[in-house]
C-alpha cells in the first residue's frame, strides 16, 4: 500500500518505525531488538499492523497498544516477567495505563513516525 503525497510504501513506514524503535530500545539497555531485516515475520508484521492502524486515522498511542496487546493475545502470548517469543510471554501484556512510562514512550515515537511520514 502506498500512503501520502510522497506515495512512501507502507512497508518503507513500517521499517522506520521498526528501526526507530529498536534505538530507542537500545538507548533503554535493550539490545534484544533485530534490525528489520533480521526480524521474524511475526515482528514485522506487527509494525505493519500499526502502520495501518495510524495511517487510517490519528489515533492516540494507547489505541497502538490496544491494537498491538490483541494481536499478541490472539496470537496465544500471555504476559511474563520477560520478553520471551519461545513461550510468547511479554512484560508489555497489561493495561496501557499500567506500563512503564519508558514503554508508553514507544506508542507516543511509533505513532509520531507514521503520522510524519505518511502526512509527507
Amino acid at each position: 500500500m502506498i500512503i501520502g503525497k510522497l506515495n512512501i510504501p507502507q512497508e518503507a513506514i513500517a521499517r522506520v518505525a521498526h528501526e526507530v524503535n529498536r534505538a530507542y530500545c537500545a538507548s533503554l539497555g535493550d539490545l534484544s531488538q533485530p534490525a528489520w531485516e533480521d526480524a521474524p515475520e511475526w515482528q514485522r508484521s506487527s509494525a505493519r499492523m500499526g502502520v495501518d492502524l495510524h495511517t487510517m486515522g490519528d489515533f492516540g498511542p494507547e489505541a497502538s497498544h490496544i491494537s498491538w496487546l490483541k494481536q499478541k493475545l490472539d496470537e496465544g502470548w500471555k504476559f511474563g516477567p520477560v520478553k520471551d517469543p519461545e513461550k510468547k510471554e511479554h512484560p508489555c501484556i497489561v493495561p496501557f495505563a499500567d506500563l512503564p512510562r519508558e514503554q508508553q514512550a514507544k506508542d507516543f515515537i511509533f505513532m509520531a513516525v507514521v503520522h510524519a511520514l505518511r502526512d509527507l
